[in-house]
């Protein structure tokens, strides 16, 4: 990232008391299944805060992965593996649903359902995003609630999209990357429907093999939504997941130059150097800037 190459490990790090602090205590539900080939050396995604495992749920799906809270009723991350070949497949297939639907896999109660979504003034923000799916299936079941979480028109519509695009031509360039995707919750506890929590912001945390890297987008869930991108480690110290948990800390504790978001085909005159644009912060900057991100 030019002018921000180091967002090292400090002692100082920002430990981010989230919405988890009130969490019921529960037991997290066992999981019986498995999907380990969206993560590298096939690992999955780890949540630090134990506060954050009640009612979670593990769903295996054909192109990505996703676990889903009972408690926020959206999934804490989605992961995927992303290739030149299947972004290729993608674009040539298209969008071929907008159908959105609940998720009949989780326990009752435990998935948000239409109506939650129904004139809340939020748009249903995929965190795997259709866009990236190689066949017309599994691109339906990007579609399903538990990949969905609360976004502003603004965001979802606006540099969210540049960030999906910008992330599949790096796949596209370097021939893979995995990517988790998820939201983070602070400074409010507002809902929508059946307390389905709105996101502070949302977050996409990409390892690219073959440049050696990793780096984390971090986008403001507001009508002036902003973003930046951060170390690895600065995310799992804020929001307690652990995206990539068999990379070096060396790889976690700093940022790879991540592609600037293009723009969004839904705000064709959306200039990087607008409201939108990315805010690239030097090293004293990177922790300040991403606990007013996810607290404002």
């Amino acid at each position: 990232m030019k002018g921000a190459t180091a967002f090292r490990k400090s002692g100082s790090l920002f430990l981010m008391v989230c919405f988890v602090g009130f969490l019921p205590e529960a037991s997290a539900i066992a999981q019986s299944q498995s999907c380990p080939q969206f993560s590298p050396d096939g690992a999955m995604p780890v949540l630090e805060n134990p506060k954050l495992t009640p009612r979670t749920t593990l769903l295996c799906n054909d192109a990505f992965a996703s676990l889903n809270s009972g408690v926020v009723h959206q999934p804490l991350w989605s992961a995927e593996y992303l290739t030149t070949s299947a972004v290729s497949s993608a674009a040539s297939i298209g969008r071929t649903t907008n159908r959105f639907h609940a998720d009949a896999r989780l326990p009752a109660g435990d998935g948000a359902v239409l109506s939650d979504y129904r004139r809340s003034g939020f748009d249903r923000g995929h965190m795997t995003p259709s866009g990236d799916i190689s066949s017309i299936e599994a691109q339906k079941q990007t579609f399903v609630l538990s990949n969905v979480v609360p976004q502003t028109a603004a965001l979802n519509e606006g540099i969210w999209t540049g960030v999906e695009m910008a992330v599949r031509h790096l796949a596209q360039r370097d021939g893979e990357v995995f990517v988790v995707t998820g939201p983070a919750f602070h400074g409010s506890t507002r809902g929508i429907g059946r307390n389905v929590l709105v996101p502070s912001s949302t977050w996409k945390a990409v390892y690219d093999p073959q440049a050696g890297g990793a780096g984390v987008y971090v986008c403001k869930n507001n009508d002036t939504p902003t973003c930046t991108i951060v170390s690895v480690t600065a995310l799992i110290h804020a929001v307690g997941v652990d995206p990539f948990p068999s990379l070096s800390l060396d790889i976690k504790d700093h940022v790879m130059d991540l592609p600037e978001p293009e723009n969004s085909p839904y705000h064709p005159n959306q200039s990087r150097s607008s409201q939108n644009q990315l805010e690239r912060q030097g090293v004293r900057l990177g922790m300040r800037v991403l606990k007013q991100m996810i607290e404002e």
